[in-house]
C-alpha cells in the first residue's frame, strides 16, 4: 500500500492577501486536467474545466441560495485556501476488483458572504474526473438551513451525443434516450455524454447523504444545471446548524472502457464505517419472482400462488443442486391482497401456505441461504416502525439478505427522490446492519458509491431491469449497452439476467396483470447474450432470473453454476457505448468474459494478454450459432472447448442481440 501524502498549504503562503484573490487552478495529478475557480465583479462564483487540448465545461456558476438572508449566490469573497494531496490504495469488501486507487489533489476553498456567513467549497481533481461539494459550517447567526436552490451548472463547451434518462422524481426505471446533448430537456444522473472533441464525460453525484437527489435541467443549448428533488411544500434540502452537500461528479475519459474501469464514485465516499464485515458475502441466487412478472403465479393468495411451501422446496433443492447459494421468494407475507392501504404490507406474517419455520429449517438442512423480502408499497412510514422486529425475525432465523421494495406513491407529498427518502433509505442500511442483514434495494435512491461505507448495501434496481420483459414489448437490444456506461456508473445493478425461455414458448395459460402487457412481451436477446449479461452487468448479489424448470437440463446453466459470485480484477476489453461490450472478470486464476451487441449482428476479436504468461488456459465458449436469429429462434446456442493461452486473439461472432459468454479456467495436468 502506498503511504497517503497529506501536503498542506495555508493561504498565507499562496497569497500576501487571500481576500484579494478572485482565481485558483488545480491540476490532476498527472497534470492532464485543469480546475479554475474565480469570482466575478460581483462576488459571483465560476468554475471551468478542461484538459491540455480541450475546454470541457466554459464558465459554470457554483452557489446556493437558501430562503433565508445568508445567501451563497453573490457578494462571495475568498478567505483561505488549503491544498491536499491523496495517493493511497484500498481494499474494497468486496466489488470487482480487489484493490481500488485512490489517488487526487484538492482544494478546500473558504468563502464568506455579504452578510460575513461561511461557505467552504471542497474540490477533488482525479486523473479520470472531478468531483466538488459545498459545506456550511456550524457559525452564528445560521440555525435553520433551507435551501431553495442549487446554482451548480455543468456548461458544456461543445456539443455531443447524450446518453440519458428523463429527469423524474420518483423513478428511473425508462429507457434512455440517444440525442445530440442540445436537445436533451432535463435528465436523471447519471448523464453520459460522447463530446465532438471525443472525450467522454458522466455527471453524476457521490455520498447522497442527508440531501435531496439531483436532477439536471437544460437552461440553454448545452447548459445544464442542477435542480433538486423537492419537499411537498418547496423547499429542496432542510438542515439544522451545518449542511455537507453530495458530491457533484464529472468522469471524465478519453474512451467509454475509461468510465467503466473508474472508481472516481466510491473514492468520493466515506472508509467503511463497519466494525465487523466478515457476515457480509456475495452470492448467487434464484427465487419465486418470475412467475409473477409472467403472469402464470400471484403475490397474493390463490390457486396460482408462487411463494409456497412446496415450491419453495422445488427451488431450495434447485439450488442445492446447482452451486445457488441463495433462494428468494416475494409474496410469502401477509398483506399483498390490501396493496395501496395504509400500512398494507405485514413483514413478519407468512401466508397459511408457506411454512416459515419448516422453510428455515430445510434450506438449511441443504445448506442453502434464503433471501428475505419485504415490499412497503412506499410506506416508509410503517415500514420504519416495523424495521426492528421484522429484520429480528430475519436475523434469529440464519437469513443474512433482505430485497426491498417501494412500488407505489411516497405518502403526504414526498418524491421517492427527495431528501426524507434519502434520509429513509439511509435509516434502512444502517438498521440493517446492526442485524447483520445485506440488502437489495428496488424503487431505490440512486446508487451514489455508499457501499464503500456501507458495504452491507449491496445492489439495487434503479433502472428498466428484467421485469419490464415480462408485461411489456420489453428492453430493446441496445438498452444493455446504455447500462454499463450510465447507471451502472454509480454503484452495482440487480437486473436480474437469465431468462431462458425468450418466446416464453413453456408459458402457456397467464392471466394479464399489468396494463403495459399488449401480447407482445417477449425478452429481446438471445440465449447466449442472457449468460454475458451476468458478466457485464456486475451485481455481488447476482440472479438467474427464470423459473426453475426453464434451467433443468439445460447445459447453458453449467456457465452460472461455476461462475463465482465475487471477483479480484475487471479489465473492460471492448466498448463502445450503445453498440458494443465486452469485459473479463478474474477470480483466483480463472477468467470470465461476456460479450454483447446492440440490434446489430457484430464480430470482434478479444485480446487475452491479460492472462497469465507462465499459464495455459481452457476456454468454454458459450456462443451463438449461424442458425440463432433474435426474432424466431433466440435460444440456439454452442458450447465448445478451446486452448487459449496470452497470445489468443479470440474471434467472437455475435447475432442481432446478441453475446458471448466464456469462461477460461487454467489447465492442470
Amino acid at each position: 500500500m502506498n503511504r497517503m501524502i497529506i501536503v498542506v498549504l495555508l493561504s498565507v503562503l499562496l497569497f500576501s492577501a487571500c481576500e484579494t484573490s478572485k482565481s485558483l487552478e488545480l491540476l490532476s495529478p498527472n497534470g492532464e486536467i485543469a480546475f479554475n475557480l474565480k469570482l466575478n465583479e460581483n462576488g459571483q462564483a465560476f468554475y471551468k474545466l478542461q484538459t491540455n487540448q480541450n475546454q470541457i465545461f466554459s464558465d459554470s456558476r457554483l452557489g446556493i441560495e437558501l430562503s433565508e438572508d445568508s445567501l451563497f449566490t453573490d457578494g462571495l469573497r475568498i478567505l483561505n485556501v488549503v491544498r491536499n494531496e491523496k495517493n493511497e490504495n484500498w481494499k474494497p469488501v468486496w466489488g470487482p476488483n480487489e484493490r481500488i486507487l485512490e489517488k487526487y489533489n484538492e482544494l478546500i476553498i473558504s468563502l464568506k458572504n455579504h452578510a460575513n456567513n461561511d461557505l467552504n467549497v471542497h474540490v477533488r481533481l482525479f486523473d479520470d474526473g472531478l468531483g466538488f461539494r459545498y459545506e456550511i459550517p456550524k457559525q452564528n447567526g445560521i440555525d435553520s438551513i433551507n435551501i431553495t436552490d442549487e446554482l451548480t451548472e455543468f456548461n458544456f463547451a461543445q456539443n455531443g451525443t447524450a446518453w440519458s434518462i428523463p429527469a423524474n422524481f420518483d423513478s428511473y426505471e425508462m429507457l434512455y434516450r440517444t440525442t445530440k446533448l442540445s436537445e436533451v430537456p432535463d435528465a436523471n444522473t447519471p448523464i453520459t455524454v460522447k463530446m465532438e472533441s471525443g472525450y467522454y464525460v458522466s455527471i453524476h453525484e457521490a455520498n447522497l447523504t442527508n440531501y435531496a437527489g439531483m436532477t439536471l435541467k437544460n437552461t440553454g443549448t448545452t447548459n445544464f444545471q442542477a435542480n433538486l428533488v423537492p419537499w411537498p411544500d418547496g423547499v429542496k434540502v432542510k438542515a439544522k446548524k451545518s449542511l455537507l452537500s453530495p458530491w457533484r461528479t464529472v468522469m471524465l475519459c478519453k474512451n467509454a472502457a475509461g468510465l467503466v474501469e473508474s472508481n472516481l464514485i466510491q473514492n468520493l465516499n466515506e472508509p467503511c464505517a463497519l466494525p465487523n464485515t466478515e457476515w457480509i458475502e456475495p452470492m448467487k441466487y434464484i427465487g419465486i419472482w418470475w412467475g409473477m412478472h409472467l403472469g402464470v403465479e400471484t403475490w397474493t393468495p390463490g390457486p396460482i400462488h408462487g411463494a409456497t411451501t412446496a415450491n419453495m422446496k422445488k427451488y431450495i433443492d434447485f439450488a442445492s443442486k446447482n452451486n445457488v447459494q441463495a433462494v428468494l421468494a416475494e409474496g410469502w407475507n401477509t398483506g399483498w391482497e390490501n396493496w395501496g392501504n395504509p400500512k398494507a404490507f405485514d413483514q413478519i406474517t407468512p401466508y397459511p401456505d408457506f411454512d416459515f419455520d419448516e422453510i428455515v429449517k430445510y434450506a438449511k438442512s441443504k445448506d442453502v441461504e434464503l433471501i428475505g423480502h419485504h415490499e412497503t408499497g412506499g410506506d416508509y412510514i410503517f415500514y420504519e416502525e416495523s424495521m426492528d422486529d421484522a429484520f429480528m425475525k430475519l436475523h434469529v432465523n440464519g437469513i443474512r439478505v433482505v430485497k426491498t421494495g417501494y412500488a407505489g406513491p411516497i405518502p403526504n407529498g414526498q418524491f421517492h427522490h427527495g431528501q426524507k427518502m434519502v434520509q429513509h433509505y439511509r435509516k434502512v442500511v444502517e438498521t440493517a446492519a446492526k442485524y447483520q442483514l445485506m440488502l437489495d434495494a428496488h424503487e431505490p435512491i440512486k446508487a451514489t458509491g455508499i457501499s464503500r461505507t456501507y458495504p452491507n448495501m449491496m445492489t439495487r434496481e434503479g433502472a428498466r431491469g428484467m421485469e419490464w420483459n415480462g408485461w411489456s414489448e420489453g428492453n430493446p437490444p441496445e438498452h444493455h449497452l446504455i447500462l454499463p456506461f450510465t447507471r451502472c456508473l454509480g454503484g452495482p445493478i440487480d437486473y436480474t439476467p437469465g431468462t431462458f425461455d425468450i418466446l416464453y414458448k413453456n408459458r402457456k395459460e397467464y392471466t394479464k396483470w399489468n396494463s403495459n402487457d399488449k401480447g407482445n412481451s417477449r425478452v429481446n436477446t438471445t440465449l447466449a447474450k442472457q449468460l454475458a449479461l451476468w458478466v457485464c452487468l456486475y451485481s455481488p448479489l447476482q440472479m438467474a432470473s427464470d423459473l426453475v424448470s426453464n434451467y433443468e437440463g439445460q447445459p447453458a446453466f453449467q456457465f452460472f453454476e461455476n461462475l463465482p459470485a465475487d471477483f479480484e480484477e475487471s479489465k473492460v476489453l471492448e466498448a463502445e457505448i450503445g453498440d458494443v461490450y465486452a469485459v473479463a472478470r478474474r477470480k483466483g486464476s480463472n477468467w470470465y468474459v461476456g460479450a454483447i451487441t446492440d440490434e446489430n449482428a457484430r464480430e470482434i476479436d478479444l485480446d487475452l494478454s491479460f492472462l497469465d504468461a507462465d499459464k495455459k488456459y481452457v476456454a468454454t465458449i458459450y456462443a451463438d450459432t449461424e442458425n440463432t436469429s433474435l426474432s424466431d429462434n433466440p435460444t440456439e446456442i454452442k458450447i465448445s472447448k478451446k486452448a487459449v493461452d496470452t497470445r489468443t486473439s479470440l474471434h467472437v461472432k455475435m447475432q442481432n442481440s446478441g453475446g458471448q459468454a466464456i469462461e477460461i479456467r487454467e489447465f492442470k495436468k
